[in-house]
């Protein structure tokens, strides 16, 4: 089409028309004493910070009891820790993070709400075993983890002693010394070593497992973890864990933000606080009675939060340990079996870390899964090029040649997050708990609890009566 002079004049001045109305749009408001530049601000009575497992339930179970609600996300999808990665080529699901969940009244029923089938499955796995010297890439052929049987039974009753552990950290005070020593200290003391191996493996993310304190140990590896290892645990129909994320997505609607990072939060107000978030649409403020905090709470990622000084000194104290997975394409190993990092130079040939817990069957032909662990967190450059270095390394009678390549990869660092006995037996829970309410805020997340989802839910559970109360 081809404009005359007048129509070219017309079409400038409507593009001066158009940024000027943009211009007026943009909205003013002032956070923590700056002022800010805004696109939309919206009113939910509760702000979600995150959109993982935790804050996923929130969402689901606050706006189903009649409150409107807002999930910030920073990546593309709920669902956080929870991750499936579906074959191109066969179009087959695999979920390469979370597996199993508790045989939980309150799990069957979020997964009934969301239209989510699930069954029954066990989380050790099936099939063949070789056990190797992920380091050297040598075949222990002779390695037999034995029977963790008497271990375990006594490590029930030890349990037993502290139900309450099971819930949060609520402690006793003064804190059980059991509860402080590290573990592997712990496991000596009451004769657990048959079951060292196994905790190990089974505990994956927490780092080294035996020089953890005690407490953080049976809070993953707890009570209801032993019945469900000896009646099963839950996992979705479909073998596609993702699902349940993918359909309280599309039930949150406009909800969630999605690929959206916060810019600034304050809660100075006495009736609201104010969540500024740059989205992929704009910059949107959102304005909500009370929020809801998910996220790992270091401070590297709170910037922009308006942090009082006892959040900000009990919120530095946090250590992290690191968790990676991973599927592994064109490795030349096996795809029908499961091959686990043993070390004849640890305790409990235990692997060594920072290092892989073993290479597991996907169930497709050409991919396998990998678990990495490490005490700190390291960079993901690093974290990739051991993987692919140990792969190659490894000498499994009968492989191919490959050229090993990773299919997927996925960060979740920071994982465990903990401190010292000493903070733990001077009160660093009860201070940290002491925040619920304060400031409009109320804490929840792995932080608060365990790197449970199941057992998270039922925290999450006991805390809504006070989200919801005006």
């Amino acid at each position: 089409m081809t404009l005359t002079a007048s129509n070219a004049l017309l079409s400038f001045g409507g593009i001066l028309l158009l940024a000027s109305l943009r211009a007026e749009a943009a909205l003013s408001v002032t956070l923590n004493g700056t002022p800010c530049s805004v696109d939309n601000i919206v009113t939910r009575d509760v702000c979600i910070i995150g959109g993982g497992s935790t804050g996923t339930y929130s969402a689901i179970r606050l706006s189903d009891l009649g409150k409107t609600v807002m999930v910030v996300e920073e990546k593309n999808r709920l669902g956080g820790h929870t991750e499936t990665y579906h074959d191109p080529v066969t179009g087959t699901p695999h979920d390469y993070s979370v597996v199993v969940w508790h045989d939980l009244d309150i799990v069957r029923n979020y997964f009934a709400r969301l239209n989510v089938s699930l069954v029954k499955s066990s989380a050790g796995g099936s099939g063949a075993k070789q056990y190797f010297d992920f380091q050297t890439g040598k075949p222990l052929p002779n390695y037999s983890p034995g029977d963790p049987t008497p271990g375990l039974a006594a490590y029930a009753a030890q349990l037993a002693k502290y139900p309450y552990v099971e819930e949060g950290f609520d402690l006793h005070y003064p804190v059980p010394s059991d509860l402080l020593l590290p573990f592997g200290q712990f496991v000596k003391k009451h004769n657990l070593q048959s079951m060292g191996s196994l905790i190990f493996g089974f505990a994956q993310g927490l780092g080294d497992v035996f020089a953890q304190p005690t407490l953080y140990v049976m809070k993953n590896f707890g009570s209801d973890i032993l019945k469900n290892i000896k009646t099963g645990f839950l996992t979705t129909a479909e073998h596609d864990n993702s699902l349940l994320y993918e359909h309280a997505t599309a039930d949150l609607g406009p909800n969630v933000l999605l690929n959206s990072q916060i810019l600034a939060v304050d809660r100075s107000d006495r009736e609201e606080a104010k969540v500024l978030v740059k989205t992929p649409s704009g910059v949107t403020l959102v304005k909500s009675r009370k929020l809801v905090f998910t996220i790992p709470p270091k401070l590297e990622n709170l910037r922009g939060w308006d942090l009082s000084a006892l959040e900000r000194s009990l919120f530095r104290q946090f250590s992290n340990s690191g968790y990676y997975t991973a599927i592994l394409r064109n490795s030349g190993l096996p795809s029908n079996l499961s091959l686990v990092n043993v070390s004849p130079h640890t305790e409990y040939n235990h692997a060594a870390l920072p290092g892989l817990y073993g290479i597991t069957p996907t169930g497709i032909e050409n991919l396998l899964d990998v678990k990495y662990g490490s005490v700190n967190g390291l960079p993901d450059d690093q974290v990739k090029k051991d993987i692919l270095s140990t792969a190659a390394r490894l000498q499994v009678p009968g492989r191919t040649t490959g050229n090993p390549e990773l299919a997927v990869y996925s960060r979740h660092t920071p994982f465990e997050l903990t401190v010292p006995p000493k903070a733990i037996a001077g009160g660093f829970y009860k201070r940290l708990y002491g925040l619920q309410g304060q400031r409009h805020t109320y804490y929840t997340g792995a932080a608060f609890h365990t790197h449970d989802s199941s057992l998270l839910w039922q925290f999450t559970e006991a805390l809504l009566p006070n989200i919801t109360a005006v």
